[in-house]
């Protein structure tokens, strides 16, 4: 540094990453507030400057720096920080202490302290803060999902599950085309296998029959009538699930218990089904709530709870250190919990990795017409709560007991704008496919057109695989229900229903 750079420096005043001391007699005041630039974003003390900004120097001696790097060994990580000395004039010298930000070892302490940098003023952090960024700091050397999963080897693991993030990793351009189609090349490619060891991130992700090792990876669904958890239990499911197969069964049960509004398109003739709240901030958020929830927490889980006016969608973990409920719905960093679930996440396509998902649940919100969902951190979790709109809410409270027989209860549990002629309409359109099974089995795509129903995954959801669940029909291949060959027939519990509904007409 020349006497002009100083000049120019000094100019400046004291901030947030700048201060001044008469002399080193305030060495330790000044190294409090080095302590303070350390955890905020680096900074510089210069001695022999005034708080009026005068370049008065001061005498240096071997023994004055002596004392300085002595005092340095009272930071606790070390600190080695770059030392100068400049002469301005009349024997006396600028001693400037210059320390680059290195959060690897935030939070610092001096003495037995730690400190933070408010504007020009040097403030003692809060035990709160510190207990926080300590955690942080272990956290990012130490996470518990890049440690050894002792108990689990390559073959707990879903082969299948990691071909599909190898295609879907290539097909977004998120992994080398070249990476063999072989379960340990690939790991390695996402870090989840360091010298032939899975790490627990890997079972998270992959893991079959995580029950009992595995109780991390717990979900909870259910079905509430009403709109407290005291309510009658419609359906209620409790699994261990690896995190890909959570966001898909919690969509599967998020589409078959919402209301769904039906329209006919004039380019169509088939009539067009649509969930009451957006499926893609719906999938958003339960994407955010698998990846960054607390797995180190034993007894923590995700839930998906619905009910007649809501969807609470929860997950344990607080938010991440720096980030608070009203900075998600508006610009913000985005900082994982775990890193590499996250990472493998992004590599397929399904999230980005600009702290920008819950903008993108707001955007769809808007764009659906419903009120935007609403954010809460409370008890070690986080809970997004979705209002469904309040015609549905009313048609809802209108509708209760309007169900007629026990497969319209079992099977129908949607409403829409228009409740009664909806789940009278779905039953006849259940009962249709049912007939269409009476003489041969069928596809379900021949099920659904015979039905006059568009041939779309949403209304298989609806119409075909409810009448699964409750024994209607079954599959002729149920070891292989993804067969290209796989056609459905009725169950002796169909044919009764049938005859039944005959005998009434």
């Amino acid at each position: 540094m020349t006497i002009k750079d100083l000049k120019k420096l000094v100019s400046q005043d004291e901030g947030i990453s700048l201060e001044f001391k008469k002399s080193t007699g305030e060495l330790k005041q000044a190294l409090e507030t080095i302590c303070a630039f350390l955890n905020t974003k680096g900074g510089q003390v210069l001695f022999g400057v005034d708080p009026k900004s005068q370049i008065k120097g001061q005498s240096v001696s071997g023994n004055t720096i002596h004392e300085i790097s002595q005092a340095f060994e009272k930071f606790d990580p070390a600190v080695y920080p770059n030392i100068e000395r400049l002469k301005v004039g009349n024997g006396n010298e600028v001693i400037i202490l210059l320390v680059d930000a290195d959060k690897t070892g935030v939070p610092y302490v001096f003495d037995g302290r730690s400190y933070v940098r408010v504007g020009n003023t040097t403030k003692k952090m809060s035990r709160d803060h510190y207990e926080k960024l300590l955690f942080e700091r272990m956290h990012s050397g130490m996470r518990w999902e890049n440690q050894i999963a002792e108990d689990f080897t390559l073959k707990d693991l879903d082969r299948n599950e990691i071909l599909r993030t190898r295609e879907a990793a290539i097909r977004n351009m998120r992994i080398d085309p070249a990476t063999p189609a072989k379960v340990t090349d690939i790991l390695e490619r996402l870090g989840l296998l360091v010298d032939g060891q899975l790490l627990r991130a890997a079972v998270v992700l992959y893991g079959k029959n995580l029950f009992p090792k595995m109780l991390q990876c717990h979900i909870k669904l259910g079905r509430f009538r009403g709109s407290s958890v005291t309510g009658e239990i419609i359906d209620n499911r409790q699994e261990h699930y690896n995190a890909f197969l959570t966001v898909r069964e919690a969509m599967a049960f998020l589409e078959r218990h919402l209301p769904l509004t039906g329209v006919f398109r004039s380019d169509s003739i088939y009539r067009e089904d649509k969930l009451a709240l957006p499926p893609e901030a719906l999938r958003e958020v339960l994407l955010n709530a698998v990846m960054h929830r607390d797995y180190a927490a034993v007894p923590g889980y995700v839930s998906v709870a619905i009910f007649d006016d809501r969807v609470e969608i929860y997950n344990n973990g607080t938010l991440p250190l720096g980030v608070t409920i009203n900075q998600l719905t508006k610009k913000h960093k985005s900082k994982p919990r775990n890193h590499l679930i996250a990472g493998t996440f992004h590599r397929t396509g399904v999230v980005e990795i600009w702290g920008r998902g819950t903008n993108r649940v707001m955007d769809e919100c808007k764009k659906y017409g419903v009120p935007p969902p609403n954010f809460e951190e409370e008890s070690g979790g986080v809970t997004v709560t979705f209002f469904l709109p309040q015609k549905i809410r009313d048609a809802i409270s209108g509708d209760k007991g309007s169900q007629q027989n026990d497969l319209t209860h079992q099977v129908t549990p949607q409403v829409s704008e228009q409740v009664n002629e909806q789940v009278n309409e779905q039953v006849n359109e259940q009962v249709s496919i049912m007939n269409l099974l009476v003489l041969l089995p069928k596809t379900k795509r021949e099920m659904l057109l015979g039905a006059g129903l568009a041939s779309v995954f949403m209304n298989y959801k609806r119409h075909i695989m409810p009448l699964v669940d409750v024994g209607m029909i079954e599959m002729t291949i149920p070891d292989k229900p993804n067969s290209r060959l796989q056609k459905y027939r009725l169950t002796v519990k169909g044919r009764s229903f049938l005859a039944e509904q005959k005998k009434k007409k």
